[in-house]
């Protein structure tokens, strides 16, 4: 059987699986923003925020697993004439090396290279591993629900954490680049005062700490808003998934929405997270 054979036969399976859930799964609206299971202590010590989601650490964890192995059987045997697997990771690589280096020039490019390859291909299997069958709708109370695959960006945690890695990114780059002395002037010395205001001393000192304060309200404003965006679109597609195989699940549709909502979707989101990582980046260490 040929490879092209072979991954259709897959999906095909995929899709007919997930068919079959479509038809004779239960989907409970309530466990879609509630988490399944949480740790709220350890060792007696109580973990603060609400505890710790068990499924989300556990398809965090999974997803590691992929991208560690997949890392290693991409590039175990490379030769000067790639074959298919060295030929698919040197053309991931490629695109995003060229992407960087368009954004932050050839030097600082391939410094930010492994960072943003890596982030867009972390996050954009965290979008698709909830395209997987969920076989627990079907033998609901043989395992428990925390075991269920679901995507780890469902989860505000996940999507915030990925959200303050990129802020301690751009911002101790920032400081690399520029010195702590450029950097915290970028807050507090503005072009606008410079230009028109002709207040004094005491006027340029409230004008600059009143735009300071702005700029970093603005900077932590970036950060929330690039963890909810990714975190709104995907809930949001689990959302209308459920509610779509609760109405018509005598029909193929839902297995073509969550194809669409899983890969589509979730190749689109992780694409939009990474280039605003980017450009968040691309801003403060562009002198």
């Amino acid at each position: 059987m040929s490879n092209k054979k072979k991954v259709f036969l897959v999906i095909g399976i995929i899709f007919t699986v997930e068919f079959i859930i479509s038809l004779f799964g239960e989907y409970d609206m309530s466990q879609i923003a509630a988490p399944f299971a949480k740790i709220h202590t350890v060792f007696g010590v109580k973990i603060p925020f609400n505890g710790i989601n068990i499924s989300t650490v556990l398809n965090t964890w999974l997803i590691m697993a992929v991208v560690i192995a997949g890392s290693y059987f991409f590039t175990r045997r490379l030769t000067p004439i790639p074959g298919r697997l060295q030929a698919i990771a040197e053309t991931y690589v490629s695109a995003f090396d060229t992407l960087c280096t368009e954004v932050l020039g050839k030097k600082r490019g391939r410094k930010f290279l492994p960072f943003v390859a890596t982030l867009f291909i972390f996050v954009l299997l965290s979008n698709w591993v909830g395209v997987i069958p969920s076989f627990w709708h079907v033998v609901d109370g043989v395992f428990p629900h925390w075991l269920a695959i679901e995507e780890p960006t469902r989860d505000l945690n996940t999507t915030l954490g990925f959200g303050i890695m990129c802020f301690f990114v751009a911002h101790i780059s920032g400081i690399y680049v520029r010195g702590f002395k450029g950097y915290v002037a970028e807050y507090f010395v503005t072009m606008p005062y410079d230009k028109g205001f002709n207040g004094g001393n005491i006027g340029k000192f409230i004008f600059n700490m009143f735009m300071g304060l702005l700029n970093i309200v603005g900077e932590i404003g970036k950060t929330i808003s690039h963890s909810f965006r990714l975190f709104g679109n995907i809930l949001g597609g689990a959302i209308i998934m459920v509610v779509i195989c609760n109405l018509i699940r005598f029909i193929v549709l839902p297995v073509f929405l969550n194809g669409f909502f899983g890969l589509f979707v979730g190749a689109v989101q992780a694409f939009v997270f990474t280039m605003l990582a980017l450009v968040y980046v691309s801003v403060m260490v562009n002198e």
